[in-house]
């Protein structure tokens, strides 16, 4: 019995290590959101920090401002949305493959 609790206590250390692995790479990545056909760009950090926001010039219109902002907040929606994506991937692949379970939100 004491080996097996050893050997679990041993896989936990393990896992709790790569999750902190992937945690710090997650925080490190960057994702690009697009929108109007990359007239609006985000890039923005792991951690949802909008790291850069690139406006094609003809958008600088006052009669354009309704559409930049749709733009904006679609890009910027992309980006977050490509960002907990790839937390999710990486996530199952440190879990070996088990699914999450549908709604699940990591914490970090």
């Amino acid at each position: 019995m004491f080996k097996n609790m050893a050997q679990m206590m041993q896989q936990a250390q393990q896992m709790q290590e790569k999750m902190q692995n992937i945690q710090t790479e997650l925080e490190n990545a960057e994702h690009q959101g697009v929108a109007g056909g990359g007239m609006v760009t985000v890039r923005v950090m792991g951690k949802n920090d909008v790291k850069q926001l690139d406006i094609d010039p003809s958008l600088m219109k006052v009669e354009e401002k309704q559409v930049l902002e749709d733009l904006v907040v679609a890009a910027v929606n992309d980006a977050l949305s490509k960002a907990q994506t790839h937390l999710e991937e990486q996530t199952q692949q440190a879990m070996g493959g088990l699914p999450l379970p549908p709604g699940f939100k990591l914490p970090f």
